[in-house]
This record gives structure tokens, C-alpha cells and sequence, in this order.
């Protein structure tokens, strides 16, 4: 075999192993954007870089495989989604507290699910991952709740937090938000623009009733006062 024919042999394999990078490198991609959502585009302009980017999302993807990430029981279900429905109705005579307990709740479900919560980043970062969808929500709502502590937020602020919350809370359930599946254009949308309706009437302390978060079992607000 001539000089020649091997130099040509060399760069075709060269092309060819290229290629391959590339296809890969455009599905790795594909995948990331698809897995992260919105979380993809957020961390791409934090970092400045896409390959940056994609090692970062790479990165919490192989720590939250190393996580011991369960499922909550029925009976866990069951008992947070009325503790939901108690700090709903607690907004209207107290939308700080109401607030800083839907923080604690979202958080204790996290604990019980597996998830770290030491570090706020972090438990970010965790949550991108299988959450992609409902913790740019949860940053929203420590957002308000850090104004909230220092003084500089209104009861509508404070609703939009309680909301905010809500979304990650339905989500951790394995119960994704009907608010969210409305944003979506989903088929829930009348169900979850009802549902929008019934937080927003609570928290402006009206008669009307509130909606069920969830399919799961719970009493209503009506039930619960009875």
C-alpha cells in the first residue's frame, strides 16, 4: 500500500470519527435540552458557554443518580396535601408565616423524598433534574421570601410565592401542577385555570371553595372546616 493511499485512509477515518463526535455531540444535546427545559437556556447564558453549560446539567445528572431519590407512599400523599390545604386557608390572616411553612413543607417533602436541602444552590441544582419544569418556580418563591425577610414584599408578592411554591410542592407529589399543564397547553387547562382561580380566592379571603390540588383523597377546604 502506497504512501499516498494510507494518508488518504487516515484522513477518511479522521472524517468519519468527526462525524461521529458530532452526531453524538448534537444527541447528548438534544437530550439535555429535552431532560432540562428552560433550566437548559438558563445555565447556557449563566456560564457563557454551551459545552460549560452541558457539563454542569452532565454533572447534576451523574450526583442525582448517586441519590437515594424515592417515591413518597399513598399515606405521605395524603397527609401533605392537607397540610398543603391548612397553609393555604393560613395565608389569609397570615401570608408571612403561611409563606415561610410552605418553604418548610416544600422542604420536608424533599427530605423524605431523598433529596439534600443544606445548601440552597445545590438543592437547586438537584431539583433541575427531575424538576426541570416546576424549580425555576421554586427559585421564584426563595426569591420573594429572602424580599419578604427583609421588608420589601407585598401580600401579592407573597400570593405569587405561596403559588410559586405550590407547583414544585404538586410536582415533588408526583402529582404535576394543573397550573403548569395550563402554561403547557395541555389538556388539564380548564382544570388548571380553576385551580389558579381557587388559590387566588383563598388568599383574597372569600366564601368561594378551593379547588383539590390533586386526584389524591384529601378533604377539601370546605370538609376541612366542617
Amino acid at each position: 500500500m502506497s504512501s499516498g493511499t494510507i494518508v488518504v485512509i487516515v484522513v477518511v477515518v479522521i472524517v468519519l470519527l468527526a462525524a461521529i463526535g458530532g452526531i453524538a455531540l448534537a444527541a447528548r444535546r438534544r437530550s439535555l435540552q429535552r431532560q432540562f427545559g428552560p433550566e437548559y437556556e438558563r445555565v447556557v447564558a449563566e456560564q457563557n458557554s454551551r459545552i460549560r453549560a452541558e457539563a454542569e446539567l452532565t454533572g447534576r445528572q451523574r450526583r442525582v443518580r448517586k441519590l437515594d431519590i424515592r417515591p413518597l407512599s399513598d399515606a405521605a400523599r395524603q397527609q401533605y396535601s392537607a397540610r398543603w390545604l391548612a397553609i393555604q386557608e393560613q395565608f389569609v390572616d397570615t401570608p408571612h408565616q403561611a409563606v415561610a411553612e410552605a418553604y418548610d413543607l416544600v422542604t420536608t417533602v424533599m427530605t423524605e423524598r431523598g433529596y439534600p436541602i443544606e445548601d440552597d444552590d445545590q438543592m437547586q441544582a438537584d431539583l433541575s433534574v427531575e424538576h426541570a419544569d416546576t424549580v425555576s418556580q421554586f427559585r421564584s418563591a426563595r426569591q420573594i421570601t429572602s424580599a419578604a425577610a427583609a421588608g420589601n414584599a407585598e401580600t401579592e408578592d407573597l400570593r405569587q410565592a405561596l403559588i410559586h411554591y405550590r407547583a414544585l410542592f404538586s410536582d415533588l407529589l408526583g402529582e404535576p401542577d394543573r397550573d403548569i399543564a395550563a402554561q403547557n397547553g395541555t389538556p388539564n387547562a380548564d382544570a388548571a385555570a380553576a385551580n389558579t382561580a381557587a388559590i387566588s380566592t383563598t388568599v383574597a379571603n372569600t366564601t368561594a371553595d378551593t379547588a383539590p390540588d390533586s386526584t389524591v383523597d384529601t378533604p377539601t377546604y370546605d370538609q376541612q372546616r366542617r
